[in-house]
């Protein structure tokens, strides 16, 4: 029998919940499946009015595989909001340690910044269960979208506090530490504002009200700004110190970060692209612009993929972190990168090779294609059982229990 530790108190990490962005990210690439599998002719994505005429359809594999992924959905958009709720419970007995005000005090306070980020794709994750399981969902749509709207801003407003306390405390006291900041941590900051920004950028691609959709627009331009803006500034100056002290051991797993950003910057553009053609200029977008921008997307992740790789491998950090026994909140940061590439490779395949007509949908090569994004959510499925079970669970030992009633 094993539990979710409690009371973690000064040994807790923001990073931590890294844990929940990453279960819930799982359930999202499921969903791709549907998105891109099940005709959705008449809206942007797909809803249980779509998708059940298939699970009660005549092709009894094709249902099959639809209660899979659909219960793939549920167990880890469950997952997402059990880590969730265990990380607000060890956050604010955290906040009462001293442990807190020192890191709110160094570089480590941009870990905070994943706090916001969870958020967000809790959001999505509300977003996806209701699509899949409200029936007649497209009936009322339009009224949901300013709900997303302000929900999306208040998380981006809680962001922009938690970004401009520490970011305004280096400028003004000068007090920011170049030699601990030999990683790529702080680009946790980019990730949070461009996961506010995609999921603003849903309702302006999704709604067909010009106000709803300008408004959905415009907001997630401002904070797609805002990440843009700090890639400069901090991928320049993570990379600096790195290639002057080298990489920290713990931190490698940031080197993989612009991964899931580089996803969350081209699903933006997507659906920023789609909204402007649909309700500005009343046209089709065209999928030939989509293949050229995510193929320049999908170069980049795997340009930063080997990288990361070669690096982590080399000093050991699979070894140790992954397989071995040393454990780190940081080591979380690596589920969202296979997530991402999951979720940008489909998107690809979809858009720029189907829509394109460069590949025929439902055919060998179609699905071939789709092996090594397959490979890539599998491969994220391991490391989100092996860290939790590393890093969350506690064998319910007697000592342990002693442990945890005494605190």
């Amino acid at each position: 029998m094993v539990f979710l530790v409690k009371n973690l108190k000064e040994k807790y990490s923001p990073l931590y919940f890294l844990a929940s962005l990453g279960a819930g990210g799982m359930g999202v690439s499921f969903f791709m499946y549907f998105m891109f599998l099940i005709p959705h002719p008449d809206f942007g994505m797909p809803t249980f009015n779509h998708i059940y005429p298939y699970l009660t359809g005549d092709n009894k594999v094709v249902a099959g595989l639809i209660v899979f992924v659909t219960l793939a959905i549920l167990f880890f958009v469950f997952k997402h909001f059990q880590l969730l709720i265990w990380n607000l419970k060890e956050y604010s007995q955290f906040k009462k340690t001293s442990a807190y005000q020192q890191l709110r005090s160094s570089n480590a306070e941009v870990t905070l910044m994943a706090i916001p980020l969870t958020l967000g794709m809790t959001i999505n994750g509300m977003f996806i269960l209701g699509v899949l399981f409200v029936p007649n969902l497209l009936s009322f749509i339009e009224y949901l979208f300013p709900a997303a709207i302000v929900a999306f801003s208040l998380v981006g407003i809680y962001a922009l506090r938690i970004f401009a306390s520490y970011f305004t405390r280096f400028i003004t006291n000068g007090d920011f530490d170049f030699g601990k900041n030999n990683n790529l941590s702080q680009m946790i900051a980019i990730f949070a504002f461009s996961m506010i920004s995609v999921g603003l950028a849903a309702p302006a691609a999704l709604s067909h009200n010009i106000y709803t959709s300008t408004v959905g627009m415009y907001l997630s331009i401002f904070f797609g700004t805002v990440a843009v803006s700090l890639v400069i500034i901090k991928l320049t100056f993570g990379l600096n110190s790195i290639f002057a002290n080298g990489i920290g051991k713990e931190a490698a797993p940031s080197l993989w970060i612009m991964i899931p950003v580089l996803t969350l910057f081209g699903i933006t553009f997507v659906r920023l692209f789609s909204g402007v053609n649909h309700n500005l200029f009343h046209t089709q977008p065209s999928p030939h612009i989509v293949f050229l921008v995510l193929s320049v997307f999908i170069s980049l992740q795997i340009i930063f993929g080997l990288v990361g790789f070669v690096v982590m491998r080399r000093i050991g950090y699979f070894k140790d972190y992954v397989y071995g026994d040393m454990n780190s909140p940081a080591s979380f940061t690596l589920v969202c990168p296979f997530v991402a590439f999951t979720v940008l490779g489909m998107f690809f395949i979809g858009w720029g090779l189907v829509q394109t007509g460069i590949v025929e949908k439902y055919t060998i090569a179609h699905y071939s294609l789709m092996i090594p994004f397959v490979l890539s959510q599998i491969k994220g499925i391991e490391f989100i059982f092996r860290l939790n079970k590393k890093n969350l669970y506690a064998k319910a030992t007697k000592s342990v229990l002693k442990s945890s009633v005494a605190n």
